[in-house]
């Protein structure tokens, strides 16, 4: 197998305990896969990467090469063309992870939006000490309402439940899980229902800005979203017009559109002001993070494992778990 994006303070030692385990051959770069660096997978089965675009023409350079299967060790799926890894017979496939940890850090932003906890340290630390405008609201009593009922969303909703707020749901089909906690909701329902929106979808063709202008403007007046999925989901133009004319009171996001080639690279040199991220930053009623939900020790061994995991199975000629094409 060979890896890109290696990470050698994180990801190393469960890539050589898991390998051996496995009984896979591990090459590795710490580069992002490019059309130029693809000849690095000469003579590999299996392709490891992350979200890093894998495009048509690099798959028919890994195909030429006999790499049987990509395999990207994040839940997200958008970067790789699926459709045409499909075409030239490519098997992709993505991982599953402990959800527990993003859970928790969803809660976090709830909160941290909902007493506007940015604002508060933001004082602090310029000694003002001053009380006006901090007047916040109180997560008991609220509607908390969950977009997406998978394995992360319910956990959320588990974690939510000793609040004391009221918790609602939307997903494609009902769930038996969910409805522990959550009363289920059309989207419209939920929308205009809810005080706090978090969403938990993948992304795709059918989510891709489910929250826009029109999804904003049947929201309550003063409502807070949450986003600790893909960035996409949200229709940042439409967001940053509701969080200025106040429709919107305060945003938590953790994920961004346009964020590929930026989140995990050093960008200290980086000129990012007219970028989502330089505008979204600078908001005081934003709290923003680099997409790091994901990121605690039990996530990071099951994306290494997971990913190798699939791979033993494809060479064993046995049913790969979590196969996309």
């Amino acid at each position: 197998m060979f890896v890109y994006n290696y990470r050698m303070f994180d990801e190393n030692e469960f890539f050589v305990r898991y390998t051996k385990e496995l009984g896979l051959e591990l090459a590795y770069t710490q580069d992002s896969p490019t059309l130029e660096n693809c000849s690095l997978a000469e003579g590999c089965d299996f392709v490891s990467v992350i979200t890093t675009p894998i495009t048509a023409e690099m798959l028919d350079r890994f195909k030429g090469m006999g790499v049987r299967m990509i395999s990207t060790r994040t839940i997200g799926y958008d970067h790789i063309d699926l459709k045409h890894a499909k075409e030239i017979g490519m098997v992709v496939t993505h991982i599953t992870y402990d959800p527990e940890g993003v859970a928790e850090f969803t809660v976090l932003d709830i909160l941290a939006a909902v007493r506007k906890l940015k604002e508060i340290v933001a004082r602090t630390m310029r000694n003002d000490f001053t009380l006006n405008g901090m007047l916040a609201g109180k997560l008991g009593g609220m509607t908390v309402g969950i977009i997406g009922a998978g394995r992360i969303g319910c956990a959320v909703l588990r974690d939510l439940s000793g609040f004391g707020c009221r918790l609602v749901y939307t997903n494609r089909s009902r769930s038996e899980e969910a409805e522990k906690y959550a009363e289920y909701l059309s989207l419209d329902d939920l929308l205009a229902q809810s005080d706090v929106i978090s969403l938990h979808l993948e992304l795709n063709s059918d989510t891709r800005h489910i929250i826009d202008s029109s999804a904003i403007s049947r929201m309550k007046d003063g409502a807070i979203v949450v986003n600790t999925a893909r960035g996409p989901l949200l229709d940042t133009d439409a967001l940053i017009a509701a969080l200025r004319s106040g429709k919107l009171s305060a945003a938590a996001l953790d994920v961004v559109e346009n964020e590929i080639g930026l989140y995990y690279n050093d960008c200290t040199d980086r000129d990012l002001e007219d970028h989502y991220i330089g505008i979204l930053r600078k908001m005081p009623n934003v709290l923003f993070t680099h997409h790091m939900a994901f990121y605690y020790r039990t996530a990071v061994r099951d994306m290494v494992y997971n990913c190798l995991y699939g791979m033993k199975m494809l060479s064993e000629g046995k049913e790969i778990p979590l196969r996309l094409v």
